[in-house]
């Protein structure tokens, strides 16, 4: 099955046993130093045993003084031994590895102890920045030939040169970018200059039937005078005369709004980018990988069968399901937990550097964790009672059963995944409804007894006597009762994803968070004229940073006009009364949606019955608190490999 997927492929004295590339996604999994940890290992080595062709370790800091703490580095002889036992541990699990060079440039802002090199004077995160010396530039030229051959000592089988993502060699080959006025700036000659010798730099200081690999951007998005296709193009036919193999070509950058296309979200198309990979590959006739949002077996081999690519990245793919590539060669996609582009754990989880060490999955809790989260059979298998069959209760019923206990899920309603079917709902999100329903069905196929149309109550807990009770009764949305709400339509704003109501005329909705804006791009693609009502200063708070800059933008381009700090205080015959700090005012509309929050649902008397019957008690996901998927999924899992 997938034929031309896992195929082999044959790049100078390397041969790859199929053609998945899991790319240099950073982890923050690396050590204060940089240097490799058992939990980076691990990560890699769950990859390689679930099939993966080629692994391509993370940004790998090149230099020193600059390098992050946290960010994998390949800049000194002492870090060798470490690669080697990641390099050994990917090879014993019957893959390749690769490691990316890499020298951040602005990117390195998420250490500020570490020296920042920019292309020009420029001024970044309040501080002003001297361009790069020409004495510099040589140094860092040469830090990428003596990391090449350390890698080539740590046993990597091919390396890959980042020169994409606003990085020290994008910030130079840019236009848009470098506006320098030596040798190294002005014309594409020049501009192209400190890649090209970085490139030889690598070549040089590696076997001659080692791969190269280079990561590129298609094009500079949203860059004023930025590189453009064709530029690129013509700089990869020069790459290649110096010795690049096989381009990695990726879009986006960290400076503009382009960044969404860096780890594309869920209201990004699947595959957006496969058209320009296909491009470069037929106008330089070299190996490329296509890269973005290809998240299933079937549309990896469509983009292989179409001859567009010669390999494809599939990262967030794995890190959803590490047994990805087994499972689809053998046929068994059904038990596949696809990645569905939130970016809640590995995007905003990088991000977020109080809160979260390194990344995690919402679809894949044990991220991070494979070795010391693996789990074991119960020395008693026990009959375990789940209220509510959404992303929590069958995440709970999963690990349950692999750990050889019984689960029972009691569903109120005729279907399994909760509101993350809700979310599904919405413009764009079909693959998230896909998603829950899909996992449902894994759950029940996986031996599961579910009790649709059936609460678990108290006297259910009371004659049936189960072991164990997992509340898993989620939440429901906040009523907000506004002076004469009965003057106009108000309905909430899950019954319009869930199109329980359609609402008339023109909308306001009253709260501009996730649920608020998914909820009115829904009434705007209907033909709705909508207005979102938000009393925070900003909209779209509890998203990510990417998946805002996407839906925001979705909604401009739905004409949906967003007022916020205002404090809604009354309906009347004409709108929603709202007060702003310029004053009271009333915001003419046909219909209010309300979309405030969500409360817990009260399982106080589970827990009662639960006590009374000897069971042990637990509570999870919005139950507990109203939050995110990610939080609720989470839950599930630490309580069902702890029961």
């Amino acid at each position: 099955m997938y034929d031309r997927l896992f195929s082999p492929i044959q790049i100078r004295g390397l041969e790859l046993k199929n053609r998945v590339v899991l790319p240099a996604m950073g982890t923050r999994m690396a050590g204060e130093k940089g240097e490799i940890t058992p939990r980076l290992v691990a990560y890699h080595a769950a990859r390689a045993a679930g099939g993966c062709g080629l692994n391509i370790v993370e940004v790998a800091a090149v230099h020193t003084p600059s390098a992050p703490a946290h960010f994998v580095s390949i800049s000194d002889d002492s870090l060798i031994g470490g690669h080697k036992k990641l390099t050994d541990a990917i090879h014993q699990n019957g893959g390749k590895a690769a490691i990316q060079l890499w020298q951040g440039s602005i990117a390195t802002t998420f250490d500020p102890r570490v020296e920042m090199l920019v292309v020009n004077d420029m001024e970044f995160a309040g501080k002003k920045l001297k361009a790069i010396t020409t004495d510099r530039i040589q140094e860092i030229v040469e830090c990428y030939g003596k990391a090449a051959a350390r890698c080539v000592e740590a046993g990597y089988d091919c390396l890959e040169f980042h020169c994409a993502h606003n990085y020290l060699p994008h910030s130079f080959l840019s236009g848009g970018l470098n506006h320098r006025t030596d040798e190294y700036g002005g014309s594409f000659e020049n501009r192209s200059r400190f890649p090209l010798e970085c490139i030889r730099a690598i070549r040089n200081a590696i076997p001659e039937e080692m791969p190269l690999f280079m990561r590129i951007d298609a094009h500079d998005d949203y860059l004023p005078g930025g590189l453009t296709i064709e530029e690129i193009i013509e700089f990869c036919r020069i790459a290649g005369e110096n010795g690049v193999d096989v381009l990695d070509v990726s879009r986006g950058n960290i400076i503009t709004a382009g960044s969404v296309y860096e780890v594309p979200p869920i209201d990004i198309p699947r595959g957006f980018n496969v058209e320009n990979a296909a491009r470069i590959r037929r106008e330089t006739k070299m190996a490329t990988i296509a890269v973005g949002r290809i998240n299933t077996a079937e549309q990896a081999e469509a983009i292989l069968e179409e001859d567009k690519a010669d390999m494809v990245v599939m990262g967030r793919a794995q890190l959803a399901d590490p047994e990805f590539c087994n499972k689809a060669r053998e046929g068994r996609t059904e038990d596949i937990i696809h990645c569905v582009g939130c970016n809640q754990g590995c995007y905003d989880g990088f991000c977020d550097l109080r809160n979260r060490p390194f990344i995690t999955c919402l679809r894949n809790p044990c991220l991070g964790h494979e070795e010391e989260w693996k789990l074991t059979k119960a020395e008693t298998p026990k009959q375990v009672y789940i209220a509510g069959g959404g992303m929590a209760g069958l995440e709970a019923a999963r690990v349950l059963l692999m750990r050889g206990h019984h689960p029972v899920i009691f569903e109120a309603g005729d279907r399994l995944g909760g509101q993350f079917i809700t979310a599904g709902q919405a413009p764009g999100k079909e693959e998230m409804k896909q998603a829950a329903i899909s996992f449902g069905r894994l759950v029940e196929r996986s031996g599961a007894e579910v009790r649709f149309h059936t609460p678990l109550t108290p006297e259910i807990i009371t004659e049936e006597k189960p072991d164990a009770v997992i509340a898993a009764v989620g939440s429901a949305p906040i009523e907000l009762k506004l002076p004469g709400s009965g003057k106009k339509m108000v309905c909430q704003a899950h019954a319009v994803l869930e199109h329980e109501v359609e609402p008339e005329g023109s909308v306001c909705v009253i709260g501009g968070g996730l649920v608020g804006l998914e909820a009115a791009d829904a009434l705007a693609a209907a033909g709705h004229p909508v207005k979102v009502l938000e009393m925070k200063d900003t909209a779209g708070e509890d998203l990510g940073m990417l998946r805002k800059i996407a839906v925001m933008q979705k909604l401009v381009g739905e004409s949906v006009g967003i007022i916020t700090s205002a404090r809604c205080l009354e309906i009347n015959e004409t709108g929603v009364v709202v007060e702003t700090p310029e004053g009271k005012e009333t915001v003419a509309c046909d219909s209010v949606v309300l979309a405030v929050g969500s409360a817990s649902r009260d399982s106080s008397a589970l827990k009662e019955a639960s006590e009374k019957a000897g069971a042990d008690f637990f509570v999870i996901g919005d139950a507990k608190r109203a939050r995110r998927a990610i939080d609720a999924i989470a839950e599930g899992f630490d309580t069902a490999r702890l029961v």
